[in-house]
């Protein structure tokens, strides 16, 4: 079998040379039309809702905040996961949504049941919020810089500020 496609390959050189030129040019073709980002955007669908409230304690500002918040934003539709944290005067609800979920008809949602969330809340505890739009990539690496050992007093956080920037 492969002795009878090269002998036809040799026999017909021109026809050959034609569909590889054929292929590149698909090929080439194909390259272009597809969509490649740098560096994809891998994040879900999400809203976050952060409600600021510095004199309460961390059980308190999950009791009186992210509680009703969670409670208020869970019949919206899409809807795939709530996660929240609850750290000293800081609340933050993440929201979840399917992937065909438009980011705008999300936060419309979510601006909506917020009203709901913050007639629960007593009155003085804080407002939610909802944060900007981002993505997941606005946190792709962290690190510290810190001097050697030995120059600890060499350095003001300004020059490390500095080391950093440069």
């Amino acid at each position: 079998m492969f002795d009878k496609i090269i002998a036809y390959s040799i026999q017909n050189k021109f026809v050959v040379g034609l569909l590889v030129v054929a292929l590149i040019v698909w090929g080439v073709f194909s390259l272009r039309q597809l969509p490649i980002d740098a560096v994809p955007d891998i994040t879900n669908n999400q809203v976050q809702v952060i409600t600021i409230s510095p004199t309460l304690a961390t059980q308190e500002v999950e009791q009186f905040i992210t509680t009703p918040i969670e409670l208020s934003l869970q019949n919206i539709q899409q809807l795939v996961e709530i996660r929240s944290i609850s750290r000293f005067g800081l609340s933050v609800v993440t929201v979840v949504f399917e992937e065909k979920m438009d980011v705008y008809l999300a936060r419309q949602l979510v601006g909506e049941y917020l009203k709901e969330a913050e007639s629960n809340i007593p009155a003085g505890l804080g407002t939610p919020e909802m944060a900007p739009i981002s993505t997941g990539l606005g946190e792709i690496y962290q690190y510290v810089v810190r001097p050697e050992e030995g120059y600890e007093d060499k350095f003001t956080p300004t020059d490390l500020r500095t080391i950093q920037d440069w």
